[in-house]
C-alpha cells in the first residue's frame, strides 16, 4: 500500500477505569501535557467498571486546551445515531474543533442486549452503520434547511432538524476488521482505526486494499481515508526484544515503513504508562516525523486530500490546490466542504472565494500570503468577518482567515498589558479581562473581530473616556507582503507601526496587539426610544448635550426609517459605577425627545457587549457612507432631516468621539482626525444607492473627513478624506517600503508612492 501523504498524528488509547477516575483524566492530561495529540477511550456502556465515555469525553475536552479526543470506538447500538450527531456537534462546538468520531458496529451482543439495545447479525451491523453514518452527515450539513428524512432499516427520522453544525469537519474513523465493514469504511468514512494485535483474518495488508477497492468503487480517491492503529503490545527497552520492543530509535525504524508502504499515520498506544507515553511523544512521534518528512521530500510524495469527489469537482481551474502547505491545507475550507458555508460570507457581503485559508500561528500566515501571491486571484484578509466595508470575501480568490488565531491574555496586570490576537471577537475579550478588572473600548458589538477594528481606529462606547482602540496599542506583530514576521513598537519599525493605527489592512496581516487597557468593571448603560418625527432637533439637542456632557459619557444614536416615520435609539454609557455622577450624566438626555421607552441600569462592560456568536451570510445593508463631523449644526441636521424622512435610507448611526480621542496629536497614528466630535454613517437597500447618493452629496459639504471602515466605496478620489493630504503621503512611502506589489490592495487600498526603493 502507499503512503496516503496525510499529516502524522500520535495519541493515546486510555482505560476508562472508574476505580480511579482521577488517574483516567491525569492520563488524558499528560498526553497533552508531553505534546501527543490525541486521546482516545474504549466504549462499552454494559460494562459497570467503565467509566461512561461520552461524559468522559466531555470532562476530558473541558480540562484540556489543544488535545483532540475521540472514543475508541463508540457503540453505535446503544447510541442513536440523531442523538449522537446533535451530541458530537456540540461537543466539537464546546471543545472549538477538537472532537473525532470513532465509530463501531457493536460487539459484545449480550452486554448490549442487557441494556435494551437489539442483536443485529454482522449483516446488519454494516447496514445500520452505514444508516448512521447518513443520519450523522445530514444532521451535521446545515447548508439546507430542509428537515433531514431517512426512512432505513434500522434507523428511520422522518423529519429532523439539522443541526448544530459543528466546529470543524468531524471525522468519522470506523473500527472494521471483515471485509464488508472495510468496504462501507472505503466508501463511506473518514478513518480507518483498527487495532494491530486484532488485524489477522484479513491481515492489515488485505484490509487497506479492500478499504481501496470500497473506496474507488464508491468514487472516492483511497487518499481521503486517514488510516490509524492502535498499539497494545508496547514497551521501550534498551535491547530490541520484538517489534516495538525496545529503544525509541527501534521504534522509529520499524514504524517509518508502516506510514511509507501502509499508508498508516496516525499511532495510539494502548498502555497506561505515564513513562511510556512521555517517551512515545518525546522520543518516538518527533523523530518519526522527521523521517517521514524527510522520505516523502525525497519521494515527492503529495500531501493527502482528505475531501471527497464532489468537492474537488468544485475546484477553481488555474489554482493550484496542491502545493497548499500541510499545515494550511489540514484547515483549509473549498466549495463543497461542510464549512463552506459558513467560511465563505460576511456579516454584510455574500461572498464565493476559492479556497479559505484558516492559519493558526504567525507562520502559517505568512506560509499563506506566500501561496497567494503565487495563484494571481483576489486575496481578503479577515479577523470576525463583521466589518461594514465587507471587504474580508471576495468571488474566486482566496481569503486568509484568522478566526482560529483567537487567545486573550493578560500579559501583566499590573500595567494593565494585555495580548489579542486578530481573530478573538471583542465580546470574548471583555469577558476575559472582566475577572481582572479591566476593559478595552471596541465598538457596539461584541462579534466584530480585534483585527479589522484595532488597526483602523475603534470608536466604542468608552472612546469619549478612554480614545480610541488604536490609542492603546503598544506593539504588534505583523507578517508583511514578502511574509517577514515582523514586531513593531515604537522603536522596531516605527514608520509601520505609526502606519498600522489606522490604516492596517494596507501593510500587511496583524497576527497579535500588545495593548494597554484601563480598570472598568461596571459601566452605567442607558437606552431610550425616542420618536424622530422632529429629526433635526432631536439631533441638535442630542449632539449638543454630548458635547456638554463629561468625557466619561459616550453615546450612540440610531434612525431608522419606518412605516410611521423615523424612530431613533440612542445609547448612553458612563464610564464607571458612581451612580449618583452618572445619573447627573445621563438624566439630561430625557428631554431630547418624545420620550417612547427607557430603561437604565448599572452592567458590567462585558454584558454590554457579549457576543452572540451569530452566523454569518451576507445579512447586512451592502452599500454604506461615512463621515465626520465637527458640530451638528442646524444646517448638517437638516441635511440628515432630509435624508430620513425620504424613505429611501434605511438607516443612519451618529456615534460621539471627541473628549480622549481629540487628546491625542493628529500626526501620532495614521488616524488623523482628532478634531471632529461626531462620526456619522448611512446605509440602505442596493436598489437605492442612487438616492442615498444624493443625500449624501447634500450633506457632504458638512463633513470634515471619514471613518475608514465605515465606508464601502472604494474610489481612490475618496483616500484624502480618510486620510489628510500628509498623512497619505507619508502611508504611500510606507507602502513603497513594506508591500510595493500591493499584494493588501482590498481594504481602501494606498498606491505606494513611486519614488521609494524597498529596503530589505
Amino acid at each position: 500500500m502507499p503512503d496516503y501523504g496525510h499529516e502524522l498524528l500520535f495519541g493515546t488509547f486510555i482505560t476508562p477505569g472508574a476505580d480511579d477516575p482521577d488517574r483516567v483524566v491525569a492520563l488524558a492530561e499528560l498526553t497533552e501535557a508531553a505534546g501527543l495529540d490525541l486521546a482516545t477511550f474504549q466504549d462499552h456502556p454494559y460494562n459497570p467498571g467503565f467509566l461512561d465515555t461520552w461524559t468522559l469525553l466531555s470532562w476530558v475536552a473541558s480540562r484540556t486546551q489543544r488535545l483532540r479526543v475521540s472514543a475508541n470506538v463508540l457503540n453505535l447500538p446503544l447510541r442513536p445515531p440523531a442523538v449522537l450527531a446533535r451530541a458530537a456537534a456540540s461537543l466539537d462546538l464546546l471543545s472549538k474543533g477538537r472532537f473525532e468520531l470513532g465509530l463501531g458496529a457493536g460487539a459484545m451482543w449480550d452486554g448490549i442486549e442487557g441494556m435494551g439495545g437489539r442483536r443485529l447479525t454482522p449483516g446488519q451491523g454494516v447496514q445500520a452503520l452505514r444508516e448512521a453514518i447518513d443520519i450523522l452527515r445530514g444532521a451535521w450539513d446545515t447548508s439546507t434547511r430542509a428537515l433531514l428524512r431517512q426512512d432505513g432499516k434500522h434507523y428511520s427520522v422522518p423529519g429532523m432538524r439539522r443541526g448544530p453544525a459543528p466546529a470543524h469537519d468531524i471525522g468519522i474513523w470506523l473500527g472494521a476488521y471483515k471485509p464488508k465493514m472495510l468496504e462501507l469504511t472505503g466508501a463511506a468514512a473518514d478513518g480507518w482505526l483498527p487495532t494491530l494485535e486484532y488485524l489477522q483474518s484479513p491481515d492489515r495488508f488485505t484490509a487497506n486494499r479492500l478499504i481501496d477497492e470500497g473506496a474507488e468503487k464508491a468514487g472516492r480517491d483511497p487518499r481521503q481515508i486517514r488510516r490509524l492503529l492502535n498499539l497494545f503490545q508496547v514497551d521501550f527497552a534498551a535491547a530490541g526484544r520484538g517489534f516495538l520492543q525496545g529503544p525509541p530509535g527501534q521504534w522509529v525504524e520499524q514504524l517509518l515503513p508502516m506510514v511509507l508502504d501502509e499508508g498508516f499515520s496516525a499511532f495510539i498506544i494502548g498502555r497506561d504508562d505515564p513513562r511510556l507515553i512521555q517517551m512515545f511523544a518525546q522520543e518516538v512521534a518527533p523523530a518519526l516525523r522527521e523521517a517521514v518528512a524527510r522520505e516523502r521530500a525525497r519521494t515527492g510524495v503529495p500531501a493527502a486530500s482528505s475531501r471527497p469527489a464532489a468537492v474537488l469537482a468544485q475546484r477553481l481551474p488555474g489554482l493550484d490546490y496542491d502545493a497548499l502547505p500541510p499545515a494550511l491545507a489540514a484547515h483549509a475550507v473549498e466549495p463543497g466542504d461542510r464549512d463552506y458555508e459558513r467560511a465563505r460570507h460576511s456579516y454584510i457581503r455574500r461572498g464565493s472565494p476559492a479556497l479559505v485559508l484558516r492559519p493558526g500561528v504567525a507562520a502559517e500566515v505568512a506560509d499563506a500570503i506566500r501561496y497567494a501571491r503565487g495563484q494571481g486571484v483576489p486575496l481578503s484578509v479577515r479577523s470576525g468577518g463583521h466589518g461594514i466595508s465587507g471587504r474580508s470575501t471576495n468571488d474566486g480568490g482566496i481569503v486568509i482567515d484568522l478566526s482560529r488565531m483567537n487567545s486573550v491574555q493578560v500579559l501583566d496586570r499590573d500595567r494593565r498589558l494585555i495580548r489579542l490576537e486578530p481573530g478573538a471577537r471583542w465580546g470574548e475579550v471583555a469577558r476575559q479581562l472582566a475577572p481582572h478588572g479591566l476593559a478595552m473600548s471596541s465598538g457596539d458589538y461584541g462579534d466584530v473581530g480585534v483585527g479589522g477594528l484595532a488597526t483602523t481606529g475603534g470608536i466604542g462606547y468608552l472612546a469619549r473616556r478612554y480614545g480610541l482602540t488604536i490609542d492603546h496599542v503598544v506593539a504588534a506583530e505583523i507578517v508583511t507582503a514578502d511574509s517577514r514576521i515582523l514586531r513593531v513598537d515604537a522603536g522596531h519599525h516605527p514608520d509601520l507601526f505609526w502606519a498600522i493605527r489606522g490604516a492596517g489592512g494596507n501593510f500587511g496581516v496583524v497576527t497579535a496587539l500588545e495593548l494597554e487597557a484601563y480598570e472598568v468593571a461596571d459601566v452605567a448603560v442607558a437606552q431610550l426610544t425616542v420618536d424622530a418625527d422632529d429629526t433635526a432637533g432631536l439631533l441638535t439637542r442630542w449632539a449638543a448635550l454630548v458635547e456638554q456632557a463629561p468625557r466619561e459619557l459616550s453615546s450612540f444614536l440610531s434612525v431608522f426609517g419606518t412605516a410611521r416615520g423615523p424612530m431613533a435609539r440612542v445609547t448612553l454609557v458612563y464610564a464607571g459605577d458612581d451612580v449618583e455622577s452618572a445619573q447627573h450624566a445621563l438624566t439630561p438626555f430625557v428631554d431630547i425627545g418624545p420620550l417612547l421607552g427607557q430603561q437604565a441600569q448599572l452592567m458590567p462592560y462585558a454584558t454590554l457587549v457579549a457576543p452572540p456568536h451569530n452566523r454569518h451570510h451576507g445579512q447586512g445593508l451592502e452599500d454604506t457612507r461615512s463621515g465626520l463631523l465637527h458640530h451638528i449644526t442646524a444646517e448638517a441636521a437638516a441635511s440628515m432631516r432630509s435624508m430620513m424622512h425620504s424613505g429611501e435610507v434605511s438607516v443612519m448611526q451618529i456615534r460621539s468621539v471627541g473628549g480622549a480621542v481629540n487628546d491625542v496629536e493628529p500626526e501620532a497614528t495614521a488616524y488623523a482626525h482628532r478634531s471632529q466630535n461626531f462620526s456619522v454613517i448611512a446605509a440602505t437597500d442596493p436598489e437605492r444607492v442612487a438616492h442615498l447618493d444624493r443625500h449624501w452629496a447634500d450633506l457632504r459639504p458638512h463633513l470634515d473627513g471619514m471613518y475608514l471602515s465605515f465606508e464601502t466605496r472604494d474610489d481612490p478620489k475618496l483616500l484624502t478624506e480618510a486620510f489628510p493630504g500628509p498623512t497619505l503621503s507619508r502611508l504611500r512611502r510606507i507602502k513603497a517600503e513594506y508591500d510595493p506589489d500591493n499584494v493588501f490592495n482590498r481594504n481602501f487600498p494606498i498606491p505606494p508612492a513611486r519614488d521609494v526603493v524597498p529596503q530589505r
